[in-house]
């Protein structure tokens, strides 16, 4: 962390105690100038000119052009059928691809049904499986659409789902996936809402780190990010550093939805996020789960793109470890309830009934908040 973050967050050399009041003018200032100014208070001016001043003093190549030109986009989100559901992510530089990916892999199984039970080895093996096939795919193939094309149509036919699942073995862990390791990342900030209309926002943000890249530009009142981190060094990758490029993204935002049912959800927790996504909507579908049991429902979880190693939740089944071990499968036990699995939100519409639901994961520390009805008995 440096003299700036220090001085920042560790007011009095320590930091803040429990019911102590924690000040940031700087902060309040930066957001005036977006208040004011719009995008140009960030990306021009005095907030620019604090950030590149940083920059410089570390040798960073950014320049007030780069920040300048910088825009956000509006995109055509992405989507796969699962089953009689519809389910959309953001198209890369997201991850989103590789949670669509798992669900085209799963749907060649019969989930949900005769020996594919809930939380059997069974089921767990093929999303298992699913996700290493995905993550290959995932980390091979996307980066940063812009200036290059990527086979995106192609990942995501079921042409090529049916002959993915091919390549599971019902009796054995594959280890050898081929695939590289990417760093892990933390401290993702999710939410979701639906309002009286029915329309809805599903709004993910990450600094990446903890406090991202360790940097305030003095004066800003807020850390930089450092999701740069997550670009490769491989010269083949398409997610190969460059500049005027963005890496390969972990934060995806979702929606899903089956006739008058729509829903918007996410779960946080890096790489994490797309495994979860599909474990998720197949609790909705296969199991039959409403959101709030989808989200307590136990997770497992692998963060590495390569081996066989696993994460689970405690309250799997008791035979289910040993039959997943016998499998090839080195499982690693985490708590009840473990943020190691990610946590999530959801809303629900049911446009049917006019009817709006919440759910909130146990594992965070968020919560599911309705609207109070006004004094004349609307919302």
């Amino acid at each position: 962390m440096d003299d700036a973050a220090a001085k920042l967050y560790l007011p009095q050399d320590r930091p803040p105690k429990t019911g102590e009041v924690f000040r940031n003018p700087d902060l309040a200032l930066s957001l005036q100038q977006v208040a004011q100014h719009g995008r140009d208070g960030f990306y021009r001016g005095q907030l620019a000119d604090k950030i590149l001043a940083a920059m410089k003093r570390r040798g960073g190549p950014m320049d007030a052009q780069d920040l300048a030109e910088y825009s956000s986009e509006w995109v055509e989100p992405i989507s796969t059928t699962y089953r009689d559901w519809t389910v959309y992510e953001l198209p890369p530089n997201g991850q989103g691809i590789a949670a669509l990916e798992m669900l085209n892999i799963m749907e060649k199984f019969p989930l949900g049904q005769k020996d594919f039970s809930f939380g059997s080895s069974k089921t767990l093996h093929v999303e298992i499986e699913a996700k290493k096939l995905a993550y290959a795919d995932l980390l091979k193939y996307i980066g940063d659409p812009h200036g290059q094309k990527l086979p995106v149509q192609l990942l995501l036919s079921k042409d090529r789902a049916a002959e993915r699942a091919k390549l599971i073995n019902p009796d054995h862990a594959n280890c050898e996936v081929a695939a590289t390791e990417m760093p892990a990342g933390s401290d993702t900030t999710y939410l979701t809402v639906v309002d009286r209309d029915g329309n809805m926002v599903s709004l993910i943000q990450s600094n990446y780190d903890s406090f991202g890249s360790g940097i305030v530009a003095p004066g800003t009142g807020f850390v930089l990010h450092n999701r740069g981190a997550l670009f490769s060094l491989e010269s083949v990758s398409p997610n190969l550093l460059a500049g005027r490029k963005r890496p390969l993204h972990t934060i995806i935002p979702a929606f899903a939805q089956k006739g008058d049912l729509r829903t918007a959800f996410g779960i946080m927790g890096g790489w994490n996020q797309s495994q979860a996504h599909a474990q998720f909507i197949a609790d909705l579908v296969d199991y039959k789960m409403n959101i709030q049991a989808a989200l307590e429902a136990p997770r497992f979880a692998k963060y590495s793109f390569t081996g066989c190693d696993l994460l689970m939740e405690n309250r799997f089944p008791g035979k289910v470890v040993p039959e997943l071990t016998a499998k090839g499968h080195k499982i690693q036990i985490v708590g009840t309830f473990s943020a190691a699995v990610g946590g999530g939100q959801a809303v629900q519409r049911d446009f049917a009934t006019g009817i709006n639901y919440g759910a909130s994961d146990p594992r965070k520390d968020g919560a599911a908040v309705p609207e109070l009805p006004l004094e004349d008995g609307t919302h």
